[in-house]
């Protein structure tokens, strides 16, 4: 989902125009603890939930339902509307006619207001919908034809890392296409994936990367129709560069200028700071590192990564008070609204962004006009422009994340402000530490749905970092504003605001390495119930005393077992390891020790942030060989991850792929390896088995099974265990080398445990310990149910990386010893 970028984490702000409730915020005395309101104004959050329902709903239905169901609402709709008119009852409350009270005419308003709404959201879905699976291209979508359409880029690409190789994520709008010589004139979204190869492919190259929306290009490919009902006429998979044809638009131009501007005058600034900064800025992670954009998920951060309606809050505010200081007084917000749709441009229109925005504007007409407006009135008109413009926003997650974290603010953060005031704490602090939790907890059973795991360091981790997001937003937009005409004077405001960035960096950095910062969960909408369960049960034991004694108990016999648990159980490392399969998700690297602080690394996984851990935590300081069995993203996607801080020897590759894999490791010395070739690093010895360097190459299009045919297939060989690498060879390879397979003591299960393998290539390893190296609820079904039979069947004692994380071999003495980082 291109958008879910900004579902990784939930924003800790304050939207625009206050919450509505009074107190020590901006413009409060701090002195006193104010009472939450008694009641809410919900009359536009019903409507809101309505439309956001509906939307989700019908557009996974036809057009004819959706008319239908917007035909039915306006139906019973109607009658609502006009009884209370008939009988002189204005729809205010308070208002009272001659003929009786308001109460029922207000809610038979509120009723009708709701079905109103969810019927338009109803008619515009069935319209959207009509639009996309109607006309030439759903039809040559349904056929798998292969077309050249002309289109305009619609969003920012977005990179995703597959098996295959990197992925180009591209949404376009398109204007033409071409087949069999004739060309019709269309106007639908599709969503275009791009790379440059089949098979062979770890890069898409940097012409669909740099495309900027309002770009034309042109392009051949094969259409599919969508795997999920959304919003996309079809699905484009082509592959190589496109074809532009003119420039952006001025206002896109300009866009990029400022992003572009803002890249180079943070290169003055240490990695993490001049990748991160960028980010907080105008939402561009282009050349943040992925390790440190793993980290700041753990931590609970990520929403600093996205443009949000914290940039928005803290820009306006300080435009707010800077034309209050200059005497415009009631002018002012009228000065402000200028800068909201220059701030979009800039960080793109992403939902969350969109929502920042119809918040902002709405609070900045309340403050022009004088008219105090309750929050949640106003998120509930954001909610509804924006989902009655982009149906689609009703099932993006981000838009999502971003409506119940300024929900959780504006209902949860008040009261819990107010407690921690009675309590002692200091003003400021109680602020902090109640929008940063209520906004982690509005947010929730959604980012449990996405992540499957549960943060526990995220609160603490927010209040840490809060007092430098204002400094680093406002001085890397001022760095920002300015860098298109000054790069000098940019470079010095972004040198405060890069110290700013370094703080939040090294408190994601130092949370994500405490043990527990998260916690497994169950992922999906089974893990989001669970979690509200949860979250009731806890709600119900803080009320009453006897159970907060029964829970506390509780908490501390579970702290006293873990702790038991890990002073008794083996430490990590295990002293002496010889081999950890590394838990790198969906993909293989395998640590060899050769020595004192040095490892040999047979594959990086597909991120490098895991591979970076697995090493970290096995105390591995240098890389004298690295060996990358194939070129796909699932073996060579983490080098730089190996990379980071240590040193890295030479190299090796498969002699069939013509070198792509060396593509991944820019700079180090990259050599193709033979069979029988053998090297010895310390204690450790290895020798190449397969494939046979004489054989066919593999073509540039080659498919996924003829790139894996081609993987390095290695013998290690250290004092007291030896292993086989198999990459990941499948049926063919594994017949013709099964009489050539020497006996081993732990044989690393090919392909992730695939269907497609030979009996007699197992059988011949006699090994007694099999590892799989696969990715948890994985798409593939890995591993599948007839290669672990056959493990059984073999006497094999089997461990996953998906269910025992790293798992490391060693010899004591005479006995074969596995240990693994989860039990």
């Amino acid at each position: 989902m291109p958008n879910s970028a900004n579902a990784s984490g939930c924003e800790p702000l304050r939207t625009a125009g206050g919450s509505g409730h009074g107190g020590a915020g901006p413009g409060g005395d701090g002195r006193r603890s104010p009472r939450p309101p008694s009641r809410y104004d919900l009359r536009l959050v019903v409507p809101a939930l309505a439309c956001w329902l509906t939307a989700g709903v019908l557009l996974g239905a036809s057009p004819l339902v959706a008319s239908t169901v917007a035909a039915l609402f306006l139906a019973v709709a109607l009658p609502l509307l006009a009884a209370p008119l008939l009988h002189g009852v204005r729809f205010l409350p308070g208002v009272r006619s001659a003929r009786g009270g308001a109460r029922g005419g207000t809610w038979a308003a509120a009723v009708a207001a709701a079905l109103v709404c969810a019927s338009a959201a109803a008619f515009g879905t069935g319209a959207r919908v009509a639009s996309v699976e109607s006309g030439p291209v759903r039809e040559l979508a349904g056929n798998g034809a292969r077309v050249r359409i002309e289109a305009v880029v619609t969003a920012d690409p977005l990179v995703r890392s597959t098996p295959r190789g990197d992925l180009t994520v591209v949404r376009v709008r398109a204007e033409t296409v071409r087949h069999r010589g004739r060309a019709q004139a269309v106007r639908v979204p599709v969503l275009v994936l791009a790379t440059a190869h089949s098979g062979s492919a770890i890069s898409t190259g940097p012409e669909w990367r740099e495309l900027v929306p309002s770009r034309r290009v042109r392009f051949e490919g094969r259409l599919a129709l969508p795997q999920r009902r959304e919003l996309l006429a079809a699905v484009v998979f082509v592959r190589g560069p496109p074809r532009t044809a003119g420039e952006p638009s001025a206002p896109q131009r300009a866009a990029a200028t400022v992003r572009a501007r803002l890249r180079e005058a943070a290169e003055v600034l240490p990695a993490d700071q001049r990748g991160v900064l960028p980010g907080m800025v105008v939402g561009d992670t282009s050349g943040l590192d992925p390790g440190l954009a793993e980290d700041f998920r753990t931590a609970g951060l990520s929403h600093l990564l996205v443009v949000s309606g914290a940039n928005l809050a803290i820009i306006v505010g300080a435009l707010l008070g800077l034309c209050r200081w200059c005497g415009l007084g009631r002018r002012a917000p009228l000065v402000a609204v200028l800068a909201v749709p220059v701030f979009v441009l800039v960080a793109r229109p992403e939902p969350s962004v969109l929502r920042a925005t119809v918040m902002g504007l709405i609070g900045l007409l309340a403050l022009a006009t004088g008219r105090e407006r309750h929050g949640l009135s106003a998120l509930g008109a954001a909610v509804l422009v924006l989902v009655l413009a982009d149906p689609g926003l009703a099932r993006s997650y981000g838009f999502a994340l971003s409506v119940l974290a300024t929900g959780g603010l504006l209902v949860l953060a008040p009261g819990w402000r107010a407690r921690l005031l009675r309590r002692g704490l200091p003003a400021p602090v109680a602020e902090v530490l109640a929008l940063a939790a209520a906004a982690q907890v509005a947010c929730a059973p959604v980012a449990v749905m996405l992540s499957g795991e549960v943060g526990l360091a995220a609160v603490a981790a927010n209040l840490v970092v809060a007092p430098a997001v204002a400094p680093a937003t406002l001085l890397g937009a001022l760095a920002a504003a300015v860098a298109p005409f000054a790069l000098r004077p940019a470079q010095l405001l972004v040198w405060p605001a890069g110290l700013a960035v370094g703080w939040i960096a090294a408190v994601a950095r130092t949370t994500a390495a405490i043990p527990y910062a998260t916690i497994p969960w169950r992922d999906g909408a089974a893990g989001a119930v669970l979690l509200l369960g949860a979250g009731a049960v806890a709600v119900a034991i803080l009320r009453y005393r006897p159970a907060r004694r029964i829970a506390a108990a509780a908490v501390a016999g579970v702290l006293v077992a873990v702790l038991a648990q890990r002073a008794l159980a083996p430490g990590w490392p295990p002293r002496g390891w010889s081999l950890v399969a590394c838990d790198v998700g969906q993909g293989d690297a395998v640590a060899l020790a050769a020595g004192p602080g040095r490892a040999v690394v047979v594959d990086t996984g597909p991120e490098p942030a895991a591979v970076d851990r697995c090493l970290d935590d096995l105390g591995v300081h240098a890389v004298p060989l690295l060996i990358l069995t194939h070129p796909h993203a699932d073996h060579i996607g983490g080098v730089a991850g190996v990379r980071r801080g240590r040193p890295v020897g030479v190299v090796m590759t498969s002699p069939l792929t013509g070198g792509p894999e060396a593509r991944a490791a820019p700079g180090l010395a990259a050599r193709p390896a033979g069979p029988g070739q053998r090297w010895s690093v310390g204690p450790l010895e290895l020798s190449v088995l397969g494939p046979a360097s004489t054989g066919p190459r593999v073509p540039a299009r080659a498919d996924g099974t003829t790139v894996n045919n081609a993987s390095l297939i290695l013998v290690a060989r250290l004092p007291g265990l030896s292993a086989l690498l198999t990459g990941d060879v499948e049926t063919e390879v594994q017949r013709s080398l099964a009489p050539h397979v020497p006996a081993v003591d732990v044989f690393k299960v090919p392909h992730h445990g695939s269907n497609r393998f030979h009996p007699g290539f197992f059988a011949a390893s006699r090994a007694a310990i099999a590892v799989t190296s696969v990715g948890r609820a994985n798409d593939y079904g890995h591993p599948a149910p007839a290669t672990l039979a056959l493990l059984r069947g073999l006497g094999m004692r089997s461990y996953r990386t998906d269910h025992h994380g790293d798992i490391a071999v060693l010899r004591d003495g005479a006995r074969l010893v596995v240990v693994t980082r989860r039990p």
